[in-house]
Parts: C-alpha cells; structure tokens; sequence
C-alpha cells in the first residue's frame, strides 16, 4: 500500500488452514476516513425567519392561494406551489410527538454542546398547518400528547440562527 494512505489503512490478518486456497484473500482491510464539508449557502427567503428570531418573533409562511401556513417557513406552498407571503405567529402551539434522544450526532456545535439525553419535539404551532421539529426543553418521561409549548429565545451566541429559539412548556 502507498505511504500516502497507508496511516488510513488497518489490515489484521486472520489466522487461515495450510490447505485454505483463500489465503490470500484473507486480509481484512478497516478504513477510517473523517469527511468535513464546507459550503457557503444563501438563507434564501427565509432569512427573515432567521432574522425575525434574533428580534424574538416567530414568522412562518401562508399561501395566499389556498391558505396553508407552514412552519418552518417555505417560499412555494407544498399543496399547490404558489408563492408564499410572511405571516407572524404566536409561538405557541402543542406537542405532537417526540424523541428522546441519548446521543448526540454533534451536526454543528450547538448541537455538540446539547446535555443528552434531549428531546427533539414536533410542535403543530397555532395558526400553522405543517410540523416544526425543534428541541424542546423538557423531561421525555413527563410529556404527553398534546401539551402546550411554546419558544423560548436564546440570546446566543449561536453557530446556526435556528439555535436562537428552543421549545418549552407553556
């Protein structure tokens, strides 16, 4: 193997029959590769969402077509892809169904710096006709369908703006 990937590379021999014809096929090749991305990207439209919670308000998007409102927010309606209009919301909504969750994928430092276990909640917001999965602060043994929530601000810092809001209980 090259000396350029070879500090990549674990190969373990395994113990093999005199008489194995497939010895030489043997070897058992672990690679460890760590991928990282990096990538600029435009908030798009919804940047006012985004802006709008550094100024602790909560906006979603409503179709002036045929009404429905999304949260989070969509420039283009999914059930009959007209364009979008802003449309501020209370915050306030109730628990539809969670997870608790006793790791963290450590996605971006927010993330990492989560104390699991963590509840990560889909919350139908009033005035809202789509499911906004968030992180909701709370005991996972102590929810019940149905609960009323609400977001709560962060002040941040923050290494993504969707981290300047969290779900508590009302």
């Amino acid at each position: 193997m090259s000396d350029k990937v070879s500090n990549l590379i674990d190969i373990t021999e395994r113990e093999s029959a005199a008489d194995d014809i497939w010895t030489d096929f043997r070897p058992i090749e672990r690679i460890t590769l760590e991928l990282a991305q990096r990538y600029h990207y435009s908030l798009g439209k919804q940047s006012r969402f985004f802006i709008e919670l550094q100024n602790r308000r909560f906006f979603a998007t409503a179709c002036g077509s045929c009404g429905r409102v999304c949260a989070p927010p969509r420039p283009l309606c999914p059930a009959c892809l007209q364009p979008t209009n802003w449309r501020e919301l209370t915050g306030e909504g109730r628990l539809e169904t969670w997870s608790t969750l006793h790791f963290s994928p450590g996605t971006n430092a927010d993330v990492a710096a989560l104390q699991t276990p963590y509840v990560l909640a889909y919350v139908l917001l009033d005035g809202a006709d789509t499911l906004f999965p968030h992180v909701l602060r709370a005991e996972g043994e102590s929810l019940r369908r149905g609960m009323r929530v609400r977001v709560a601000y962060n002040e941040g810092p923050v290494s993504h703006p969707i981290h300047l809001m969290v779900f508590v209980l009302a």
